[in-house]
Protein backbone atom coordinates (compact mmCIF):
# COMPACT_ATOMS: atom_id res chain seq x y z
CA UNK A 1 0.00 0.00 0.00
CA UNK A 2 1.35 3.43 -0.89
CA UNK A 3 1.98 5.98 1.84
CA UNK A 4 -0.72 8.19 0.32
CA UNK A 5 -3.29 5.40 0.56
CA UNK A 6 -2.23 4.55 4.11
CA UNK A 7 -2.61 8.18 5.09
CA UNK A 8 -6.12 8.36 3.66
CA UNK A 9 -7.56 5.03 4.79
CA UNK A 10 -5.50 4.40 7.89
CA UNK A 11 -5.02 0.90 9.26
CA UNK A 12 -8.30 0.49 11.14
CA UNK A 13 -11.76 1.65 10.13
CA UNK A 14 -15.32 1.14 11.33
CA UNK A 15 -17.94 -0.58 9.15
CA UNK A 16 -21.56 0.05 10.10
CA UNK A 17 -24.89 -0.63 8.45
CA UNK A 18 -26.57 1.96 10.68
CA UNK A 19 -25.13 5.15 9.17
CA UNK A 20 -28.03 5.71 6.78
CA UNK A 21 -29.54 9.12 7.41
CA UNK A 22 -31.87 8.62 4.45
CA UNK A 23 -33.63 5.86 6.40
CA UNK A 24 -33.83 7.72 9.71
CA UNK A 25 -36.01 10.39 11.26
CA UNK A 26 -34.61 13.70 12.54
CA UNK A 27 -33.56 12.17 15.87
CA UNK A 28 -31.89 9.29 14.08
CA UNK A 29 -29.99 11.62 11.79
CA UNK A 30 -28.76 13.61 14.78
CA UNK A 31 -27.63 10.40 16.47
CA UNK A 32 -25.70 9.38 13.35
CA UNK A 33 -24.04 12.79 13.09
CA UNK A 34 -22.96 12.64 16.73
CA UNK A 35 -21.71 9.07 16.37
CA UNK A 36 -19.57 9.71 13.28
CA UNK A 37 -18.13 12.86 14.81
CA UNK A 38 -17.05 10.77 17.80
CA UNK A 39 -15.61 8.03 15.56
CA UNK A 40 -13.53 10.69 13.83
CA UNK A 41 -12.38 12.00 17.21
CA UNK A 42 -11.42 8.48 18.30
CA UNK A 43 -9.00 8.34 15.40
CA UNK A 44 -10.44 5.73 13.04
CA UNK A 45 -9.04 6.09 9.55
CA UNK A 46 -12.17 5.35 7.51
CA UNK A 47 -15.90 5.10 8.15
CA UNK A 48 -17.50 2.46 5.92
CA UNK A 49 -21.22 2.88 5.28
CA UNK A 50 -22.48 -0.67 5.00
CA UNK A 51 -25.82 -2.15 4.05
CA UNK A 52 -26.26 -0.64 0.60
CA UNK A 53 -26.08 3.10 1.35
CA UNK A 54 -27.33 5.84 -0.93
CA UNK A 55 -25.03 8.63 -2.13
CA UNK A 56 -26.84 11.06 0.18
CA UNK A 57 -25.93 8.87 3.18
CA UNK A 58 -22.26 9.36 2.37
CA UNK A 59 -22.78 13.08 1.85
CA UNK A 60 -24.40 13.39 5.29
CA UNK A 61 -21.48 11.63 7.00
CA UNK A 62 -18.96 13.75 5.09
CA UNK A 63 -20.84 16.86 6.21
CA UNK A 64 -20.83 15.74 9.86
CA UNK A 65 -17.05 15.13 9.86
CA UNK A 66 -13.95 17.12 8.95
CA UNK A 67 -10.99 14.85 8.25
CA UNK A 68 -11.95 11.17 8.28
CA UNK A 69 -12.27 9.20 5.04
CA UNK A 70 -15.83 8.10 4.22
CA UNK A 71 -16.45 5.06 2.02
CA UNK A 72 -19.49 3.18 0.81
CA UNK A 73 -19.30 -0.48 1.67
CA UNK A 74 -21.03 -1.28 -0.57
CA UNK A 75 -23.22 0.82 -2.88
CA UNK A 76 -25.25 -1.44 -5.20
CA UNK A 77 -24.75 -0.77 -8.90
CA UNK A 78 -28.39 -1.74 -9.50
CA UNK A 79 -29.91 0.99 -7.32
CA UNK A 80 -28.04 4.14 -8.34
CA UNK A 81 -26.86 5.06 -11.81
CA UNK A 82 -23.22 5.92 -12.37
CA UNK A 83 -24.15 9.41 -13.61
CA UNK A 84 -26.24 10.02 -10.48
CA UNK A 85 -23.44 8.92 -8.15
CA UNK A 86 -20.73 10.87 -9.98
CA UNK A 87 -22.84 14.04 -10.07
CA UNK A 88 -23.70 13.85 -6.37
CA UNK A 89 -20.07 13.49 -5.35
CA UNK A 90 -18.94 16.18 -7.79
CA UNK A 91 -21.33 18.61 -6.05
CA UNK A 92 -19.38 18.33 -2.78
CA UNK A 93 -16.77 20.88 -1.87
CA UNK A 94 -13.20 19.89 -2.65
CA UNK A 95 -12.28 18.90 0.90
CA UNK A 96 -15.23 16.53 1.30
CA UNK A 97 -14.82 15.11 -2.21
CA UNK A 98 -11.19 14.22 -1.52
CA UNK A 99 -12.23 12.28 1.59
CA UNK A 100 -14.67 10.05 -0.27
CA UNK A 101 -14.09 6.53 -1.60
CA UNK A 102 -16.79 4.83 -3.66
CA UNK A 103 -17.16 1.17 -2.78
CA UNK A 104 -19.20 -0.67 -5.42
CA UNK A 105 -20.79 -4.10 -5.47
CA UNK A 106 -23.12 -6.23 -7.58
CA UNK A 107 -25.30 -7.22 -4.59
CA UNK A 108 -27.16 -10.55 -4.85
CA UNK A 109 -29.77 -12.05 -7.12
CA UNK A 110 -32.25 -12.47 -4.26
CA UNK A 111 -31.92 -8.79 -3.33
CA UNK A 112 -31.77 -7.13 -6.75
CA UNK A 113 -34.54 -8.12 -9.21
CA UNK A 114 -32.55 -6.78 -12.16
CA UNK A 115 -29.47 -8.86 -11.25
CA UNK A 116 -27.94 -10.35 -14.40
CA UNK A 117 -24.41 -10.92 -15.74
CA UNK A 118 -22.84 -9.24 -12.69
CA UNK A 119 -19.29 -9.02 -14.05
CA UNK A 120 -20.38 -7.42 -17.33
CA UNK A 121 -22.70 -5.10 -15.44
CA UNK A 122 -19.85 -3.94 -13.21
CA UNK A 123 -17.60 -3.30 -16.22
CA UNK A 124 -20.35 -1.22 -17.85
CA UNK A 125 -20.87 0.71 -14.61
CA UNK A 126 -17.18 1.54 -14.33
CA UNK A 127 -17.19 2.65 -17.96
CA UNK A 128 -20.11 4.96 -17.17
CA UNK A 129 -18.28 6.43 -14.17
CA UNK A 130 -15.25 7.12 -16.37
CA UNK A 131 -17.35 8.91 -19.01
CA UNK A 132 -19.80 10.71 -16.72
CA UNK A 133 -20.17 14.47 -17.02
CA UNK A 134 -18.10 14.66 -13.82
CA UNK A 135 -16.01 11.45 -13.99
CA UNK A 136 -15.29 9.46 -10.85
CA UNK A 137 -12.10 7.63 -11.74
CA UNK A 138 -10.44 4.43 -10.62
CA UNK A 139 -8.32 6.01 -7.90
CA UNK A 140 -11.51 6.97 -6.07
CA UNK A 141 -13.24 3.58 -5.97
CA UNK A 142 -12.92 0.03 -4.63
CA UNK A 143 -14.86 -3.12 -5.51
CA UNK A 144 -16.56 -5.73 -3.35
CA UNK A 145 -14.49 -8.45 -4.97
CA UNK A 146 -14.56 -12.09 -3.86
CA UNK A 147 -13.74 -14.23 -6.90
CA UNK A 148 -10.76 -14.08 -9.28
CA UNK A 149 -12.46 -12.14 -12.10
CA UNK A 150 -13.73 -9.37 -9.85
CA UNK A 151 -10.41 -9.17 -8.01
CA UNK A 152 -8.67 -8.69 -11.36
CA UNK A 153 -11.16 -5.97 -12.21
CA UNK A 154 -10.47 -4.31 -8.84
CA UNK A 155 -6.81 -4.15 -9.82
CA UNK A 156 -7.34 -2.92 -13.36
CA UNK A 157 -10.26 -0.50 -12.92
CA UNK A 158 -10.27 0.51 -9.24
CA UNK A 159 -8.03 1.29 -6.34
CA UNK A 160 -8.45 -2.20 -4.92
CA UNK A 161 -10.89 -4.46 -3.12
CA UNK A 162 -13.17 -4.29 -0.08
CA UNK A 163 -14.24 -7.92 0.49
CA UNK A 164 -16.97 -8.71 3.02
CA UNK A 165 -17.30 -11.84 5.16
CA UNK A 166 -13.94 -13.37 4.33
CA UNK A 167 -11.29 -15.47 6.04
CA UNK A 168 -7.59 -14.80 6.39
CA UNK A 169 -7.04 -17.47 3.73
CA UNK A 170 -9.17 -15.47 1.32
CA UNK A 171 -7.22 -12.34 2.27
CA UNK A 172 -3.96 -14.07 1.33
CA UNK A 173 -5.45 -15.25 -1.97
CA UNK A 174 -6.83 -11.79 -2.68
CA UNK A 175 -3.46 -10.18 -2.01
CA UNK A 176 -1.80 -12.56 -4.45
CA UNK A 177 -4.46 -11.83 -7.08
CA UNK A 178 -4.38 -8.06 -6.58
CA UNK A 179 -0.62 -7.71 -6.53
CA UNK A 180 1.37 -5.58 -4.10
CA UNK A 181 0.08 -2.13 -5.03
CA UNK A 182 -3.71 -2.40 -4.93
CA UNK A 183 -5.61 -1.66 -1.73
CA UNK A 184 -7.00 -4.65 0.17
CA UNK A 185 -9.45 -3.58 2.87
CA UNK A 186 -11.55 -6.48 4.17
CA UNK A 187 -14.46 -6.11 6.57
CA UNK A 188 -14.15 -8.21 9.72
CA UNK A 189 -16.98 -8.54 12.23
CA UNK A 190 -15.98 -8.35 15.89
CA UNK A 191 -17.68 -9.56 19.06
CA UNK A 192 -15.91 -8.30 22.17
CA UNK A 193 -17.08 -10.79 24.80
CA UNK A 194 -15.05 -12.80 27.27
CA UNK A 195 -17.64 -15.62 27.07
CA UNK A 196 -16.70 -17.35 23.79
CA UNK A 197 -19.92 -19.37 23.56
CA UNK A 198 -21.96 -16.20 23.93
CA UNK A 199 -19.75 -14.44 21.39
CA UNK A 200 -20.41 -17.23 18.89
CA UNK A 201 -24.15 -16.95 19.52
CA UNK A 202 -23.98 -13.23 18.72
CA UNK A 203 -22.04 -14.00 15.55
CA UNK A 204 -24.58 -16.64 14.48
CA UNK A 205 -27.37 -14.12 14.94
CA UNK A 206 -25.72 -11.93 12.33
CA UNK A 207 -24.37 -14.66 10.02
CA UNK A 208 -27.63 -16.52 9.40
CA UNK A 209 -28.90 -14.00 6.86
CA UNK A 210 -25.67 -14.06 4.85
CA UNK A 211 -25.73 -17.85 4.65
CA UNK A 212 -28.83 -17.46 2.48
CA UNK A 213 -26.84 -15.57 -0.17
CA UNK A 214 -25.07 -17.76 -2.78
CA UNK A 215 -22.31 -15.25 -3.54
CA UNK A 216 -21.05 -15.69 0.01
CA UNK A 217 -21.69 -19.41 0.42
CA UNK A 218 -20.10 -20.21 -2.93
CA UNK A 219 -17.01 -18.28 -1.88
CA UNK A 220 -16.88 -20.17 1.41
CA UNK A 221 -17.22 -23.48 -0.41
CA UNK A 222 -14.28 -22.48 -2.62
CA UNK A 223 -12.30 -21.89 0.58
CA UNK A 224 -12.90 -25.46 1.77
CA UNK A 225 -16.00 -25.22 3.93
CA UNK A 226 -18.89 -27.61 3.39
CA UNK A 227 -22.67 -27.33 3.46
CA UNK A 228 -22.63 -28.74 6.97
CA UNK A 229 -20.70 -25.66 8.12
CA UNK A 230 -23.73 -23.54 7.16
CA UNK A 231 -26.21 -25.41 9.32
CA UNK A 232 -27.62 -23.86 12.49
CA UNK A 233 -26.28 -20.41 11.70
CA UNK A 234 -22.72 -21.58 11.20
CA UNK A 235 -20.35 -24.16 12.69
CA UNK A 236 -17.80 -23.16 15.31
CA UNK A 237 -15.10 -23.67 12.66
CA UNK A 238 -16.84 -21.27 10.28
CA UNK A 239 -17.48 -18.66 12.96
CA UNK A 240 -13.91 -18.72 14.21
CA UNK A 241 -12.67 -18.32 10.63
CA UNK A 242 -14.92 -15.37 9.73
CA UNK A 243 -15.10 -13.36 12.95
CA UNK A 244 -12.87 -11.89 15.63
CA UNK A 245 -14.39 -13.25 18.83
CA UNK A 246 -13.45 -12.97 22.49
CA UNK A 247 -11.64 -10.59 24.78
CA UNK A 248 -9.52 -7.65 23.70
CA UNK A 249 -6.30 -9.65 23.45
CA UNK A 250 -7.91 -12.38 21.36
CA UNK A 251 -9.59 -9.86 19.04
CA UNK A 252 -6.39 -7.92 18.55
CA UNK A 253 -4.48 -11.09 17.68
CA UNK A 254 -7.20 -12.14 15.24
CA UNK A 255 -7.10 -8.84 13.35
CA UNK A 256 -3.31 -9.09 13.24
CA UNK A 257 -3.79 -12.32 11.24
CA UNK A 258 -5.60 -10.36 8.52
CA UNK A 259 -2.75 -7.87 8.31
CA UNK A 260 -0.24 -10.71 8.21
CA UNK A 261 -2.23 -12.27 5.36
CA UNK A 262 -1.91 -9.11 3.27
CA UNK A 263 -4.63 -6.65 4.31
CA UNK A 264 -3.68 -2.98 4.20
CA UNK A 265 -6.70 -1.82 6.18
CA UNK A 266 -9.33 -3.68 8.21
CA UNK A 267 -12.89 -2.37 8.55
CA UNK A 268 -14.27 -3.51 11.92
CA UNK A 269 -17.97 -4.24 12.23
CA UNK A 270 -18.86 -4.27 15.94
CA UNK A 271 -21.58 -6.77 16.86
CA UNK A 272 -23.38 -6.80 20.20
CA UNK A 273 -25.73 -9.36 21.68
CA UNK A 274 -28.63 -6.93 21.98
CA UNK A 275 -28.58 -5.35 18.54
CA UNK A 276 -26.23 -7.30 16.28
CA UNK A 277 -24.88 -4.87 13.73
CA UNK A 278 -28.07 -2.82 13.46
CA UNK A 279 -27.46 -0.04 15.96
CA UNK A 280 -24.81 2.47 16.93
CA UNK A 281 -22.66 0.56 19.47
CA UNK A 282 -20.69 3.59 20.59
CA UNK A 283 -19.33 2.02 23.82
CA UNK A 284 -17.88 -0.88 21.78
CA UNK A 285 -16.40 1.52 19.25
CA UNK A 286 -14.68 3.33 22.13
CA UNK A 287 -13.35 0.05 23.52
CA UNK A 288 -12.06 -1.00 20.10
CA UNK A 289 -10.28 2.35 19.78
CA UNK A 290 -8.42 1.48 22.98
CA UNK A 291 -7.66 -2.05 21.77
CA UNK A 292 -6.17 -0.73 18.51
CA UNK A 293 -4.79 2.55 19.85
CA UNK A 294 -1.35 1.99 18.32
CA UNK A 295 -2.92 1.30 14.88
CA UNK A 296 -5.03 4.48 14.74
Amino acid sequence: MTSETHQQLGRIGIWSGALHGSRADDAGRRAIAEAVAELEELGYGTLWLGGNPAPDDAVAVLTATRTVTVATGILSIWEHTAEEVAARIAALDTSARERFVLGLGVSHSVLAPQYAKPYSAMVAYLDALDTATEPLGGARRVLAALGPKMLKLATDRARGAHPYLVTTEHTAEARAALGPDAVLAPEVSVVLDTDLDRARATARNMLGMYLQLPNYTNNLLRLGFTESDFEGGGSARLLDSLFALGDAERVRARIREYFDAGADHVALQALTADEGGAGLPRPVWRELAEVFADEL
